[in-house]
């Protein structure tokens, strides 16, 4: 089982409120992305949960015990850093062993459990090798490696694939999404990209200045964003924001035309990616928009263009910023 249960929990670094108050339950097996801003309290969230910050006020429950003073290791949570934090001197085969090591478990048990290990991970090949000798994601590989051996309630990312290539991302951001879906293991995860976020979340947590925004399934903060927050957050390149009409509207959902429309602007310029085109349109006192045109765009830096919102997409906010349905 991996359920965690979140109940008022606080955070308060001298006079400064870090996390006033969260309420959060994820069910057992499910992918939970923390995802926000620098600054909001993700980080400090997943480090409460694992027990690594003490809680101000509030209660943490594992599979229904209260775990809020328990110790970290105490926990059964797993957490996989930023940092691949290995042992430089030791092999692979050594560091994925370590935590079994210490717990002076039967070497034979950890030499199947090193191996099963391995084998999940693509690293049998390389269990002989020094760190030094592995690229950046081999390395995160294997400090996720020695995280699965311990066989814990559930595994805590923080931001773990923020040193690697944008291309290295993308291959470990399938391999994580491919080992919760094997393991069918509980996984909190914590990164800055909402494109992360939206790819691999069974349901994201959106936290602003400590507090939960929202929570829902990509799709739900997609299309039904419950604030101006959320909705400039979530989606890539963000939605649209008119400050003059309160309203927002997505790339995607806006009509284009070189002859009329409701919205008139200026192509500032234009990004032609071959499968999209993005154009980045001087709206006048409705400000900068950006628009979304599928394959190639006959629309160039310079041009005068019309712009028609679809009305059945339009997302409409109070003055507090929370959406008006």
């Amino acid at each position: 089982m991996g359920t965690i249960r979140l109940n008022q929990v606080r955070k308060v670094f001298g006079d400064t409120i870090v996390i006033p108050g969260a309420d959060l339950e994820i069910n057992e097996g499910e992918f939970i992305v923390f995802v926000g801003p620098s600054g909001c309290g993700k980080s400090t969230l997943l480090r409460l949960i694992a027990g690594l910050e003490d809680v101000t006020s509030g209660t943490i429950s594992i599979n229904g015990t209260d775990v809020t003073d328990v110790p970290p290791a105490e926990r059964r949570l797993a957490m996989v850093f930023q940092s691949y934090a290995l042992y430089p001197h030791m092999s692979v085969r050594d560091n994925i062993a370590f935590p079994l090591k210490m717990a002076k478990l039967p070497q034979e048990k950890i030499n199947k459990a090193v191996q099963l290990a391995a084998a999940k991970l693509n690293l049998t090949d390389y269990l002989d090798r020094k760190p030094r000798q592995l690229s950046g994601g081999q390395r995160q590989r294997v400090a996720i490696g020695r995280a699965i051996v311990r066989e814990p309630t559930a595994f805590l990312f923080d931001e773990p694939l923020s040193n690697l290539d944008a291309a290295l991302r993308v291959n470990m951001r399938v391999e994580i999404m491919q080992m919760h879906k094997d393991m069918k293991a509980t996984m909190i995860y914590v990164t800055h990209d909402q494109v992360e976020a939206m790819t691999m979340a069974d349901r994201i947590v959106v936290l602003n200045q400590g507090k939960i925004e929202q929570v829902g399934s990509p799709l739900d903060l997609y299309n039904k964003p419950n604030s101006r927050f959320v909705a400039g957050f979530i989606g890539s390149p963000k939605m649209n924001l008119l400050e003059n009409e309160t309203l927002g509207v997505r790339p995607e959902h806006i009509a284009l035309s070189d002859t009329a429309g409701e919205w008139h602007g200026t192509v500032k310029f234009a990004e032609h990616l071959g499968s999209d085109t993005f154009l980045h349109v001087d709206g006048g006192s409705r400000g900068n928009i950006t628009v979304r045109a599928v394959g190639e765009s006959s629309f160039y830096a310079g041009d005068q263009i019309w712009m028609t919102p679809d009305k059945d997409r339009i997302h409409r906010f109070n003055q507090e910023g929370r959406v008006i349905r």
